[in-house]
């Protein structure tokens, strides 16, 4: 108590003082001290007294005004006639009240009657809502849920095309007498309107290719969000600068998602671009923009046409990035993005990676098919230069591939590979010139892209080179990996994954060192130098390994804010021999901190098969995967 006085003492001082300054006086809000309630009800009695300004009125008038805020409080819990007793402070203007309530007795709800007309009445949704509703006859009376379900019904009528709707009856009666209390809702939707036809402006690419993403049909039945999966479609194309889908509504006005900021009644909230989407991530419908549909007028048939408006991305992207891992050191990349060169949405990619071990440039031309989100052609070609402990190689590949994305979000890619690779790997040099048919199945999904609360990641790769086809060496060859990202509660974080590799042959010599099996590193074993775990030779120098084999578990727990903890354990090697007597095992502590660009991770790792190093530093950035 000695401290409220304290406070208020400062508070008066304050006011007194910045009235002697001929500054205007602060408001402050009177302070409620409640008894005879708890729970919501002395909660909402709080909700309703807070931001009561007592310097505003006469101290007849502050009485006044607690009684009523009060009684308005108690009733959308029921609570119609209440006692009330309540003492001001002896200060002027008052700092606080004492109200006692005695809450006298509750109304119960003694009739519902919910009833849907038109053709909502076999929408399952309406019908959905209704049941939901939380209250049953002889329960005490709360205002809200009634409240909620009205609000229900008429964003749902919006949302799947009622334009018509209307409420026939909507009452809320209530006795006081008789502490009851009889709730009435009818909803006539009137008829469901349809999807009109599709109008296209400002493409620079085939109408044809847009219309393929459509998630609906001239004459489907209306559905907000259909508009907002559309309109998330054209984004993930990377072909428009801006996007805007709408219903055609009255003189042209419709309900409008465009990338730039619109007015209150256009607005509807879809994932941002910047960050990657899919369809599973699903639309978001903002209340403002549903309300903007009420515009919609039936001039016909009840249909209504669809306008989508677009401007052409920037025709050329370019990207500059630059960091920093223990594995490679410094590193840089420089990417040029062309996301379409010409009307059917092809597109080109080319990017430089320049670091200490290993420089890249690679392009990537795209030939998007019938579906151009899922399904493609991809042709791409690459330089490598490597230099990396026993590791020397120049290699130059060919690629052309078939990819298809299905509704599971499995990703399969099949396609044929030509790499020329000039080498020496543990003093022993060749060059040899691959050719080989592989097919690959791989699945990402993350929520939070950035810094990952779920999220799991499946890959498995076949691929075969023979001598038939004009192949320098004979190979079968597996690899694969599966990670997991899950949270517990708010403050515990597992990753765990495991990784595994194989080839087959006749002659390992001719097998470039791309693709042989090296371990250890910042995303492999730590403790353990960047690929520094392989058999040797006789002279003690790396020679890559026929088979691979990691796995790591991590569990991460939040310090404070966007700071975490991390303990660790891996395991791995690369061998010449399933089931290696020893596997090479490191565990450590790390501290996350998760910063605009994602997370910074710093490791500090014991190896304990490395009698020479009792400890190692990693340090990356970027999520998991």
């Amino acid at each position: 108590m000695d401290n409220h006085r304290v406070t208020r003492l400062g508070a008066a001082t304050l006011c007194a003082g910045m009235t002697l300054l001929g500054m205007p006086p602060m408001a402050w809000a009177l302070e409620a001290r409640l008894e005879g309630v708890s729970g919501d009800v002395a909660e909402n009695v709080a909700f309703y007294l807070d931001g009561l300004d007592a310097t505003q009125y006469s101290r007849t008038r502050v009485e006044g005004e607690v009684q009523r805020r009060t009684r308005e409080a108690m009733r959308v819990y029921g609570y119609y006639e209440p006692v009330l007793e309540l003492t001001l402070d002896e200060q002027e203007p008052p700092r606080y009240v004492e109200l006692a309530i005695e809450p006298g007795p509750r109304v119960r709800i003694e009739t519902l009657s919910f009833r849907l007309e038109g053709d909502a009445e076999g929408d399952p949704p309406f019908q959905e809502a209704i049941d939901a509703f939380p209250l049953a006859e002889g329960d005490p009376l709360v205002h809200a849920p009634y409240d909620r379900l009205r609000g229900r019904l008429a964003n749902l009528s919006l949302e799947r095309g009622y334009f018509d709707w209307r409420f026939v009856d909507r009452r809320m009666e209530v006795r006081p007498f008789a502490e009851s209390a009889r709730l009435y809702l009818a909803l006539d939707s009137g008829p469901r309107y349809r999807f009109g036809d599709v109008t296209i402006s400002g493409s620079h690419i085939e109408r044809e290719r847009l219309l393929n993403l459509l998630p609906f049909a001239p004459g489907d039945p209306y559905l907000a969000g259909e508009l907002a999966r559309y309109n998330q479609r054209l984004g993930q194309t990377e072909w428009f600068g801006s996007i805007t889908v709408r219903p055609r509504l009255v003189e042209g006005r419709g309900l409008a998602l465009d990338e730039a900021p619109l007015d209150w009644w256009q607005e509807l909230d879809v994932p941002d671009r910047q960050a990657p989407a899919t369809e599973a991530d699903g639309p978001r419908l903002s209340a403002a923009a549903i309300g903007s549909a009420t515009g919609v007028v039936r001039t016909g048939p009840p249909v209504v046409p669809i306008d989508i408006a677009v401007t052409p991305a920037d025709r050329h992207q370019f990207e500059v990035g630059v960091g920093y891992a223990t594995d490679v050191g410094p590193r840089t990349r420089l990417a040029w993005h062309q996301p379409w060169i010409n009307r059917f949405g092809h597109s080109l990619d080319h990017d430089l990676y320049l670091a200490a071990p290993e420089q890249r440039f690679s392009g990537v031309y795209t030939l998007p098919l019938e579906d151009p989100l899922r399904d493609r052609y991809q042709f791409q070609y690459g330089f490598r230069h490597r230099d990396n402990e026993d590791t020397r190689s120049l290699e130059a590949t060919l690629e052309a591939a078939r990819r298809w994305e299905f509704e599971n979000r499995w990703v399969q890619t099949l396609y044929v590979r030509s790499t020329f690779e000039d080498f020496t790997q543990g003093g022993e040099s060749e060059q040899v010139l691959l050719l080989y048919p592989g097919i690959r199945w791989s699945r990402t999904r993350t929520r939070n892209p950035t810094f990952p609360s779920w999220g799991d990641r499946q890959r498995i790769a076949f691929e075969v080179s023979d001598g038939l086809w004009g192949s320098d060496a004979d190979f079968v060859r597996v690899t694969g990996e599966s990670q997991w990202i899950r949270m517990f509660g708010e403050n515990t974080r597992l990753v765990a994954g495991t990784g595994f590799g194989a080839i087959e042959t006749d002659d390992f010599g001719k097998i470039p060192p791309s693709l042989r099996f090296f371990a250890g590193g910042d995303r492999s074993v730590r403790g353990y130098a960047y690929e520094s775990l392989a058999p040797r030779n006789e002279e003690g120098r790396l020679t890559g390994g026929q088979q691979l084999f990691t796995a790591t578990a991590e569990l991460q727990r939040r310090v404070t804010g966007d700071w975490w903890g991390a303990a660790f354990i891996d395991t791995g090697d690369a061998f010449d021999e399933w089931g290696p007597d020893d596997l090479n095992t490191g565990a450590g502590l790390g501290v996350r901190w998760i910063s605009p660009v994602g997370p910074i991770r710093f490791d500090i790792a014991h190896p304990f098969d490395d009698e020479d190093n009792a400890w190692r530093l990693h340090f990356a950035i970027g999520p998991e995967f």
